[in-house]
């Protein structure tokens, strides 16, 4: 399982949250920890550089945040982000440096590492987005099973527990998701993909491919 590994996923020095993933394995093993995380760095960040507004929220001076934006803390938004018009951020919550939260977009319970793109209506819910990682405008993740059972992963055909009854998605580095697509409970996607637009995904997806639909998944072709 050594592609569901954090080291597999991630490059660790593109997020201010890189101590959140030391001593676990798994990507969604830090889901419970972002909010006491997030409350312990953000008493260390440098006052030059952050402002504290209300309860344990930490917005760089930077960021550029519209007055609209409805935030609740724990949250840190870091350097050069920007937050647009009526983005809802519930709480949980690490914005990396300049990444975008986009237009009426909810976050809850979520790290988006560096240069991040969820810009345009998208619901992002105890997840997990890598490096340049971008959601199409619509695109969703689902963190919760209709039948209420906890998330399990499915890799190479088998079920992984992950003792979480929330769990969205987890995009590694450089991953693109289609317009209007939804992620399922436990969804994993390598680094480097492409998933089509108006897409249900669930389960693991390769590194370096290309998401047509379920059963159809191609591996992308080295340029020459």
């Amino acid at each position: 399982m050594i592609e569901l590994e954090i080291e597999s996923l991630f490059d660790l020095s593109q997020t201010i949250a890189t101590n959140l993933f030391q001593g676990v394995i798994y990507p969604w093993e830090v889901l419970p920890s972002i909010g006491s995380f997030i409350i312990r760095l953000g008493e260390t960040l440098p006052v030059e550089e952050y402002d504290k507004i209300g309860d344990n929220i930490w917005i760089a001076k930077s960021a550029t945040v519209a007055r609209s934006a409805d935030i609740h803390g724990p949250c840190i938004i870091d350097k050069n982000a920007e937050i647009r018009h009526c983005a809802y951020l519930r709480g949980n919550i690490i914005v990396g440096e300049g990444a975008v939260v986009g237009n009426s977009t909810e976050l809850k319970n979520v790290v988006l590492f560096n240069k991040v793109q969820v810009p345009h209506y998208n619901y992002v819910g105890d997840s997990v987005l890598g490096y340049k990682s971008h959601m199409g405008a619509g695109a969703i993740t689902s963190n919760v099973k209709s039948d209420k059972t906890l998330v399990t992963v499915r890799f190479q055909n088998e079920k992984y527990p992950t003792g979480l009854k929330k769990m969205g998605a987890i995009l590694g580095d450089m991953v693109e998701i289609g317009c209007g697509s939804v992620l399922n409970p436990g969804t994993v996607i390598g680094k480097e993909t492409n998933v089509y637009p108006l897409s249900s995904v669930r389960g693991y997806i390769p590194d370096h491919s290309i998401y047509k639909k379920a059963g159809e998944i191609a591996k992308k072709q080295d340029e020459v």
